[in-house]
């Protein structure tokens, strides 16, 4: 197979990284990542900047916070008894809960206060715009 297509499995080394060019992930000094096009490992737009690339190929690919994390959402800020919490807590923790479907939930503390925590359920890169650096090191058909 010579291109990336939707019915391929990909192997590659990627980077993502911040505006300010922190790398928030990368596997480029490890062991390339494997995934088959529309498994849900990669987020669709990042998925999509990857047809018609051919292995040996790199490239980079700024995803604007519509394509990558999403923007910030005020109604993912939950405001939380502090009886609710039984452990010690520190601003900037991430604390898994559960959702009404028992999926589990990760969510970051951003204020404490005496009567009620403030917890964000924002994934922690939305509203960031990311560079996504790719290198497809091999492509097989997936059927």
């Amino acid at each position: 197979m010579s291109v990336i297509t939707a019915a391929s499995r990909v192997t590659l080394h990627f980077e993502l990284s911040l505006e300010d060019g922190q790398i928030v992930d990368s596997n480029f000094s490890r062991s390339p990542a494997s995934f088959i096009f529309g498994d849900g490992s990669l987020l669709p737009d990042f998925e999509s900047a990857l047809l018609g690339m051919s292995v040996g190929q790199e490239a980079s690919f700024i995803m604007s916070p519509e394509k990558a994390f999403g923007v910030h959402n005020e109604s993912n800020i939950q405001r939380m008894p502090r009886s609710q919490f039984s452990m010690d807590l520190e601003e900037g923790m991430v604390v898994s809960f559960a959702d009404m479907s028992k999926n589990e939930l990760p969510g970051v503390i951003a204020e404490i206060g005496e009567k009620e925590v403030v917890v964000d359920f924002n994934h922690p890169l939305a509203s960031r715009s990311l560079t996504f650096r790719v290198q497809i090191i091999a492509i097989e058909d997936a059927a």
